[in-house]
């Protein structure tokens, strides 16, 4: 199921088409947005609505115009500001779609003449690794999240597992986190009555509706995300660490479950769609001593990292079978 490009961004891209091309008729705009004179003329409404003079004139020389001197306003960068820019674009988006790559070229030949040609020069000869855990989502279906996020307005969103099945469910829409790359809906689904997080990337379609929620007070979605994401799955995990809580702590990622105080350990409750993934990179890069007590997927994944590492420092055997003088 295709994503739809949302009514703000067509109304945007009504604006530039109205900046450019003066006079353009509302067939001749249905044509470059692709949509019914109908749904043109209503776009041309929202500018309206928002305050932007657009007039309309009759007969073979009319069409829609902007009022005189409707401009956006013009965007100025420091040097610092255009070549952090250019950075965050490569480093957030490795792999630049066409979307992402001709907005930046736009900046980039917007910029003065002496700002824009370090940042020009870096666009072209800097280059970043892909991250193989980042998943961009659609433009269009985020940009509707995120407004009914700031309209505290509930959703019904169609959403793909990851074995690939689809379902809907209407959900109060609490934020949208970007997580390593990875960019998420924190939301109550009044389906389950529970808090559920939804990879953007998953989201096929978000229909809007009129009923209004509140979120939680206080509510911290970054912390609420970290917590949610390790509690859920299907492979639960007990870990015992044999070192305070304290020490502990700074090295668990509220994703990898609860810290439970045990006096001088501590025990790590939670659970993980994704074993060896919890074990290899997560597990291993905490420099305390451990214990796997449960589950079983988990100390089978933990068992095959240890076996991996044993056999790479273990001395080779000898060619002819007899054992190696030391």
């Amino acid at each position: 199921m295709a994503a739809e490009t949302s009514p703000t961004a067509r109304a945007l891209r009504t604006l530039e088409v109205l900046q450019t091309r003066p006079g353009t008729t509302a067939g001749e705009l249905a044509d470059r947005l692709g949509v019914t004179e109908r749904a043109a003329r209503r776009y041309v409404g929202i500018l309206r609505e928002a305050g932007i003079p657009v007039t309309s004139v009759r007969g073979p020389y009319g069409g829609y115009r902007l009022g005189r001197g409707t401009r956006l306003p013009p965007v100025s960068f420091t040097q610092a500001e255009a070549l952090g820019l250019v950075m965050a674009v490569l480093d957030g988006h490795p792999e630049a779609d066409d979307l992402v790559d001709t907005a930046l070229a736009k900046v980039v030949r917007a910029l003065p003449e002496a700002v824009g040609r370090q940042a020009a020069t870096l666009r072209e000869h800097a280059s970043a690794a892909p991250d193989r855990f980042a998943a961009r989502p659609d433009t269009a279906i985020t940009s509707d999240l995120v407004a009914a996020v700031a309209a505290r307005r509930q959703v019904r969103v169609t959403y793909r597992a990851e074995a690939g099945s689809e379902r809907a469910a209407e959900v109060d829409p609490w934020a949208v986190v970007v997580r390593y790359g990875r960019w998420y809906l924190l939301c109550h689904s009044h389906r389950a009555d529970a808090v559920r997080t939804y990879r953007v990337d998953r989201v096929l379609a978000v229909e809007h509706t009129d009923r209004p929620f509140a979120p939680p007070d206080g509510l911290d979605p970054v912390a609420a995300l970290e917590e949610h994401l390790g509690s859920g799955w299907r492979y639960a995990t007990r870990v015992v660490f044999d070192a305070p809580l304290s020490d502990v702590a700074p090295w668990v990622g509220a994703q990898m479950g609860r810290l439970e105080d045990a006096g001088d350990r501590c025990v790590l409750v939670g659970s993980t769609r994704n074993p060896a993934m919890y074990a290899q990179e997560w597990l291993a890069s905490v420099p305390f001593p451990f214990r796997v007590e449960g589950g079983p997927e988990l100390r089978a994944a933990v068992g095959a990292v240890a076996e991996r590492l044993a056999a790479a420092v273990a001395d080779p055997p000898p060619e002819d079978g007899r054992p190696v003088d030391r």
